[in-house]
């Protein structure tokens, strides 16, 4: 049995719904910026913490503790669902992911092994039910998967990539072989976050970071029918955060795709943005991460930026245009977490 919440302004603001201030979280909150996280880092690996319940609990709540954030998000990687896949997951010095075995064509999409969600990421139900008892309803906890385009692209790329020439050569040359791969990776992904759900998480979020390399008509043609799929099969109680980054020109088309709250990155003005979606959705965003890098005066005056474009609108989630950095000091994140809530509750 869960408990009940205490803050649930996250929860409330995705659902457009008033709210006594501006409720803030930052992607990548949980990591090496804190010297809580760098003491369980130098004894564990990346994907130790990910498979062991217990370390995921732990480093998804420091940023609770000592950030005040209004929500907290689910420790793990985007690529965990590819190591069932067989392709040679490893992460490599400062955790870059690494896919040995490639897919380099239609033979390798066709060749990838089927598995049970359950069975195989168990283990990542396990650290939701964990961190929901370590949580005890301080704040609700988003979970997440990697969007259709981005992961395909790990898969294609067998890492990150500048420009996606694999990753496009395929999608174009080879199309057929491309929505096999994206339609597997969507089915994949639905029963990956329904299992999340179904394990105690009040939200979640499909980071498609990458879309941002494709064309409006590629978008709509080779990956908006795939990421619909993902977003038709969560619960509509649950709300589902659509998120990509240099995503301006494609944003209208995310919308259609699905997601009751939209991620801005700081590529965009905030009110622009939402005129481009529609006010019947709420808009996740948008201060650059390096603002947290800044004089404080800076990062105060931008973060006043963020939240007038926002004008107070029911819907408005404060959060980042992308994940925090590594050289982020503490003492700011907490001081931006401060503002805001004081700034808004105003």
């Amino acid at each position: 049995m869960k408990p009940p919440l205490r803050n649930d302004r996250f929860l409330r603001a995705c659902r457009r719904e008033p709210v006594d201030a501006t409720p803030v979280w930052f992607m990548r909150q949980a990591g090496r910026y804190m010297a809580e996280y760098r003491a369980i880092r130098a004894s564990h690996s990346l994907l130790e913490i990910c498979k062991r319940p217990d370390l995921a609990a732990e480093v998804t709540a420091q940023p609770i503790d000592r950030l005040g954030v209004d929500a907290a998000i689910l420790f793990a990687d985007i690529l965990l669902v590819c190591e069932p896949l067989g392709v040679g997951l490893e992460f490599v010095g400062g955790d870059g992911p690494v896919l040995r075995r490639p897919i380099a064509g239609a033979a390798d999409v066709d060749r990838l092994p089927e598995f049970d969600v359950a069975t195989e990421l168990g283990f990542v139900a396990e650290s939701v039910r964990a961190i929901v008892r370590r949580l005890d309803g301080r704040v609700p906890l988003v979970g997440f998967a990697g969007g259709p385009f981005t992961v395909a692209s790990y898969l294609i790329e067998g890492g990150h990539s500048k420009n996606f020439v694999a990753t496009k050569r395929l999608m174009h040359g080879e199309p057929e072989a491309w929505n096999r791969l994206l339609a597997r990776l969507a089915t994949i992904t639905a029963a990956y976050l329904r299992m999340q759900i179904e394990a105690g998480a009040d939200a979640v979020q499909l980071f498609d970071s990458w879309i941002g390399a494709l064309s409006p008509d590629d978008y709509r043609r080779f990956v908006l029918p795939h990421s619909r799929a993902v977003f038709v099969s969560i619960p509509a109680s649950v709300p589902a955060i659509h998120f990509g980054t240099q995503t301006a020109a494609l944003l209208s088309d995310m919308r259609r795709a699905g997601g009751s709250v939209l991620g801005v990155d700081w590529r965009i003005d905030l009110d622009d943005a939402w005129d481009r979606v529609g006010a019947d959705v709420a808009v996740q965003g948008n201060l650059d991460p390096v603002a947290l890098l800044g004089p404080r005066p800076a990062l105060l005056e931008s973060a006043r930026d963020v939240l007038a474009r926002a004008a107070g609108r029911p819907g408005h989630v404060f959060n980042l245009g992308h994940g925090i950095l590594p050289e982020t000091p503490v003492e700011a994140a907490a001081d931006l977490v401060a503002f805001v809530h004081d700034e808004s509750a105003r």
